[in-house]
């Protein structure tokens, strides 16, 4: 669902989104490890870029891989629970872990595959003009896209039939829900994201599904802990999403796109956004208050001034033209959300961790 960009630069979109031309990303390094760069570079600029390097890499490039750091984050933090209550089970972890970084690469491709099919990713669209688009760019073949979604969709099913054999009923449940929400958000002939619901998806899905589910297939207990110390993650990944469709929402509104921003009007978009980053704060102090965070998390505190950064981007429209050398645009508030997102969550996974370590720390 949440896709695109994650370098650590802060900004933008705005104005009409043909008028100008985004800084281009550097070529990717090649070699045997040339797959690192897709989960830690930015993407490549054009399908020249691609050449000579091996399948496997260029496919985790057309899979925007280093956008999953944010289901490899809700996969550690449910972990981090059980492991704090001491439920943890190694086996089912590795398999979470896994399977969230699968299922957020089949959104990917599928995001990519429906738009392109649907006409929605024209020349001019905000998707075609941040990164390199697989297909419109000629890197890759519907073919090629559809054989990759293929096989990553009998991997993520191989993964659910074998927690369905662990955990029974709930776990079919959890799978049932995610896989219906994963078709709705974009392949649904009216999508989610097309009816002002797609971003209520990403937090349910980053949130309560992934780590309040995965505290579940973990260890097969249900948690209301696990689903309120889910909640601030979920409005982080939220808040990524919605800071995107405010990026493209004059691209949308023509396109019969009904996002959140395009219903709501961007300045209510806007402060919404401001909401949801101030909400990640005040539910981490929820879960200090009614014991299921250890106060360790309070590190957050650290993502502060990223929180606050923003928020005053968020207080102000968007430039009409990308700082020099911005890389990314027209995408601006997606880009400063998806950056405070990040530290946050590393940090709440180092306060949970020190919770795992000493959970008498937890109050009550």
């Amino acid at each position: 669902m949440t896709s695109d960009t994650s370098s650590s630069n802060s900004g933008g979109v705005a104005g009409d989104p043909t008028t100008t031309t985004p800084a281009l990303g550097k070529r990717p390094d090649g070699g045997p490890f040339a797959w690192v760069g897709a989960f830690t570079g930015f993407y490549p600029a054009t399908a020249d870029d691609l050449a000579g390097l091996d399948p496997v890499t260029r496919f985790l490039y057309a899979a925007r891989s280093v956008i999953l750091v944010i289901s490899a984050q809700a996969a550690i933090i449910a972990g981090l629970l059980t492991m704090t209550d001491r439920r943890f089970e190694v086996v089912p972890f590795v398999l979470v872990f896994l399977g969230y970084l699968v299922l957020h690469a089949i959104s990917n491709l599928s995001n990519d595959y429906f738009g392109y099919r649907r006409g929605h990713d024209t020349e001019d669209s905000p998707r075609r003009r941040y990164t390199l688009h697989p297909v419109a760019s000629g890197a890759f073949t519907m073919r090629f896209l559809a054989i990759g979604l293929l096989v990553l969709g009998v991997l993520a099913l191989a993964i659910a039939v074998y927690f369905v054999a662990l955990r029974g009923w709930g776990a079919l449940a959890f799978a049932a829900i995610g896989a219906i929400l994963l078709y709705a958000y974009d392949a649904a002939p009216r999508a989610l994201k097309e009816l002002g619901l797609g971003e209520l998806a990403a937090f349910l899905v980053w949130g309560p599904l992934m780590i309040g589910g995965g505290y579940y297939v973990i260890t097969g207990r249900l948690s209301g802990g696990a689903f309120l110390a889910s909640v601030p993650y979920g409005l982080g990944v939220a808040s990524i999403l919605v800071g995107k469709h405010i990026d493209q929402r004059a691209f949308d509104t023509s396109q019969d796109q009904r996002t959140l921003p395009v219903l709501l009007g961007e300045s209510r978009a806007r402060l919404l956004n401001q909401l949801t980053v101030a909400g990640m704060y005040a539910f981490v102090l929820v879960g200090i208050a009614f014991g299921v965070l250890s106060p360790f998390t309070l590190i957050v505190a650290l993502a502060g001034p990223r929180a606050w950064h923003a928020v005053r981007v968020m207080s102000q429209p968007a430039p009409s033209e990308p700082p020099a050398g911005y890389i990314g645009w027209p995408l601006w508030y997606h880009r400063v959300c998806l950056v405070h997102n990040r530290l946050f969550g590393w940090l709440f996974i180092a306060g949970l961790l020190v919770g795992a370590i000493f959970p008498g720390s937890r109050l009550g």
